[in-house]
């Protein structure tokens, strides 16, 4: 009976060991299992441009994360088109499994802020020593804010230039505008240019491709909207001012369809494009591919009579999930991605837009990138594209904008093309928009 007894004693003290043992390693497990962070994001520009490697500057950045916090791991799915990254999103969001941190598309922001699938980081903002807001351009860090809540932070932004056809100019005899220009110095230069040039009697030489009454009335100091997202302001002078200069440009090509054939054959003097374009198609071998008959570079958008030589900014934005269980950590991979200056430097030399800090744009490292980009003596003037970026506006953030201003399109087209008479059509237009905004 003491034999057996002395028996159960050495079971149960082995049993006692072997559990104690499979405890002290589990723990160790869970002590040495990295902490993983996801990470959405897609292939390809968001800038529709050619790109290289969309994920350079994710992965040095995750490189760098890693390296500074052992213990995690961050992840994320490669080979998700652009076209295909919004309904990949929506699956993750709708299945609860969104990615910690997710680069944020400009057409599904106010969605996702509105519907409280982004977190609020105004507070993480708050709380943090190591990071001010004030080191963004201010047009960009607004275009991640909703109902004057920051969701999101800035990544890269790209701002939109006037090209102009160099070649055309200089054969007519016109000087290149500088960045002070006016609609007026616009309209005056489209009226010489416009013109037959083989005497045939058909018009084959244009002043303008695709410049629209949005960026007219962003350059005359108009806000359109009212920040709650109630009302809109089509009504106002700086509008009658834009639809009036409108119809006296569009008059100028005496009903031609001007097309992107007839400026990529170098017969128009100036279409608006965004600076993502200019550096992509603006060194060899892109600008011999693209337009290889004639020189052009790009300036400022005309000023109209109550505004300036400013644009509507486009910025990628970048958010974290209101669910994320690791709110500290991905808060800092954010920043790092938003904020630290040498993943910021690369969006100008792995990307093709702007960095988002006033103090990469104005590096000197910034300036020799894009004086290499300029062939010949062509020379990108850093300070002027800060000032691009220092004046640039932000369209308005609620949720009818997108389906408001297609209306509004619609109706604005009919009036500038004398399909509808001009008379009391901008306070009828006014009156049909808020009455939308408003139900």
């Amino acid at each position: 009976m003491i034999v057996q007894q002395k028996k159960w004693k050495i079971v149960f003290a082995a049993v006692a060991l072997l559990l104690s043992g499979f405890a002290v390693n589990y723990a160790l497990c869970l002590r040495q299992a990295p902490k993983v962070i996801r990470v959405g994001v897609f292939a390809g520009s968001n800038w529709n441009v050619p790109a290289g490697d969309s994920y350079a500057i994710v992965d040095t950045a995750i490189k760098s994360f890693e390296a500074e916090h052992p213990d995690v791991k961050v992840t994320y799915v490669s080979g998700i088109k652009k076209e295909d990254y919004a309904e990949w999103l929506a699956e993750q969001v709708l299945d609860g499994k969104e990615p910690d941190v997710f680069f944020v598309l400009a057409d599904d922001f106010n969605l996702y802020a509105s519907t409280g699938v982004l977190k609020e980081l105004d507070p993480l903002e708050v709380g943090d020593d190591s990071f001010s807001s004030d080191d963004y351009y201010q047009a960009a860090l607004t275009y991640g804010q909703y109902a004057r809540k920051q969701y999101a932070l800035p990544f890269e932004s790209d701002p939109t230039l006037m090209f102009v056809n160099k070649t055309l100019l200089e054969r007519e005899g016109i000087p290149m505008p500088d960045n002070n220009w006016t609609w007026q110095d616009f309209l005056s230069i489209c009226r010489k240019v416009t013109k037959d040039t083989d005497g045939d009697g058909i018009i084959d030489q244009f002043g303008f491709y695709d410049y629209n009454w949005q960026q007219a009335v962003v350059t005359n100091g108009l806000e359109l909207f009212r920040s709650d997202g109630n009302f809109s302001n089509f009504a106002d002078s700086r509008m009658e001012e834009a639809v009036k200069f409108m119809m006296e440009l569009n008059a100028v090509n005496h009903g031609y369809n001007v097309t992107a054939k007839d400026f990529d054959m170098g017969k128009v003097a100036f279409r608006p494009f965004t600076f993502a374009e200019y550096r992509t198609y603006k060194p060899y071998p892109w600008r011999i591919k693209k337009y290889a008959a004639f020189e052009w570079d790009c300036i400022k958008l005309p000023a109209g009579p109550s505004g300036k030589n400013t644009s509507e900014l486009n910025t990628m934005l970048i958010g974290m999930s209101a669910r994320t269980a690791h709110q500290d950590l991905a808060w800092a991979f954010l920043k790092k991605l938003s904020y630290d200056e040498e993943i910021q430097q690369l969006v100008l030399s792995d990307s093709q837009g702007l960095p988002v800090r006033r103090e990469v744009i104005g590096s000197e490292r910034t300036r020799q990138i894009l004086m290499k980009d300029a062939p010949g003596d062509e020379k990108i003037d850093v300070s002027i594209i800060s000032e691009v970026m220092s004046d640039a506006t932000v369209p308005p953030k609620f949720r009818k904008y997108a389906s408001a201003m297609m209306r509004a399109d619609n109706e604005l087209r009919k009036i500038i093309n004398n399909v509808e008479p001009f008379n009391n059509a901008l306070n009828k237009l006014q009156k049909e928009i808020n009455a939308y905004l408003q139900y």
